[in-house]
């Protein structure tokens, strides 16, 4: 969100107090944000609120002379980069459905040349009359983007569709518009997460794999236009919105869901940190101390990337990770040639900033013809690096 311009509408619903975490969500991540309030939403929650979280002054009125902005309406739109309406109320989306300006927010979408984007909230009663259906179904013929309402209970006390929608898939939606659909019609099948091998039903072998970075990786394909499988073991990690998640928990559960999903992918990205070994022996019940050997016998798992390089399909791109504490690059080459794969994905698990469980990384990029040192990055910004290697190396790219 970084230097973007966000005109932030918010019309008259108790949901508005969300709106305005929202616009705190928007500054810390350095987007300038104008908030133009309807007349009902000021009863809601106060313009003294949203400017100082947005630090800039809030518009309400078309014609206050207060607002020191003779031509909101008009210069607003033209210095953002998006619209965003949230809550949008029954009233506001028909006003916008039959293109009315009686007041600063229509007006200021009517002459808005940027994607708008819509949140309805309400009562779930009035999102289901057919008025209201009509006129949504109006703004998406006119080129806006209606982001779905969540379901759940309501501020009346009903329950059901109507829920002023989740930030996280609202800032997926905004992201996509800043990026580029160079994925659009692509099939990318990510792996994330670690994978636990059990020992009995208290123990397990695992590693320390946050996830983070598959997760990146599969929020930024998304974005770009990508159809996403996210193949992830054991995570504390939210799913990322509108990607198709399958759970699996031990490296032969994930060895099975990929080849399940590698035949028709044009891309596969394994960033999973797969257990290398397994116990040779489940045990049904919890191993007492006092019956523990000093020993524990293993079995190599299945090597998922090699079989991947061994069976991979035309005109497919595979993707490698090496987590590596020394000699990064030798192995970053002899994994690229030993898998069969057309890059690697070398990061340092010993850096403060770069190993596990953190929010950046910075990583090296080889391939069968070059080598490249990303910057170190958010673990999103370090995805969209990967992506824009992947997307060079797609057929007719």
């Amino acid at each position: 969100m970084r230097g973007r311009n966000i005109l932030f509408g918010l019309s008259g619903s108790i949901a508005a107090f969300k709106a305005a975490g929202w616009v705190h969500s928007l500054v810390k991540e350095d987007a300038r944000v104008n908030v133009v309030m309807t007349r009902s939403a000021t009863r809601f929650i106060t313009p003294l609120t949203l400017g100082a979280l947005s630090g800039n002054q809030v518009f309400t009125d078309m014609f206050s002379e207060g607002e020191g902005e003779p031509m909101a309406h008009i210069s607003l739109p033209r210095e953002a980069d998006v619209v965003l309406i949230a809550p949008a109320t029954a009233q506001t989306i028909a006003r916008l459905a039959h293109g009315l300006a009686d007041d600063l927010l229509s007006t200021a979408v009517l002459a808005a040349t940027v994607p708008v984007v819509i949140c309805p909230a309400m009562n779930s009663n009035m999102l289901a009359h057919p008025a209201t259906c009509r006129n949504i179904a109006t703004l998406r013929q006119l080129g806006y983007q209606v982001v779905d309402p969540d379901s759940g209970l309501l501020a009346c006390g009903d329950e059901g569709a109507g829920r002023l929608p989740e930030w996280d898939r609202v800032r997926e939606t905004l992201l996509a518009l800043f990026s580029d659909d160079d994925l659009a019609g692509e099939k990318v099948l990510i792996t994330a997460g670690p994978t636990r091998e059990a020992l009995d039903p208290a123990r397990y072998l695992t590693n320390r794999s946050s996830g983070k970075m598959g997760y990146a990786l599969a929020r930024t394909a998304r974005r770009r236009g990508a159809d996403v499988v996210l193949v992830s073991g054991p995570v504390q990690l939210d799913p990322p919105p509108d990607v198709e998640l399958i759970t699996v928990e031990t490296a032969e559960e994930m060895l099975g869901a990929v080849l399940e999903q590698a035949a028709d992918s044009s891309v596969i990205i394994k960033a999973a940190a797969v257990a290398d070994f397994r116990p040779v022996n489940n045990h049904s019940h919890k191993i007492k101390k006092a019956e523990a050997g000093s020993q524990l016998e293993l079995v190599p798992n299945r090597d998922i990337l090699a079989e991947l390089g061994n069976n991979r399909q035309d005109n497919q791109v595979l993707v490698g990770f090496a987590a590596e504490s020394r000699n990064h690059e030798a192995e970053g080459q002899r994994k690229l040639r030993s898998k069969n794969v057309d890059l690697i994905v070398v990061n340092d698990i010993l850096g403060e900033d770069t190993g596990f469980d953190v929010d950046t990384n910075q990583v090296t990029l080889i391939s069968r013809d070059a080598v490249q040192q990303l910057e170190l990055m958010s673990k999103e910004e370090t995805a969209n690096g990967i992506l824009d290697r992947v997307v060079g190396l797609l057929p007719g790219e």
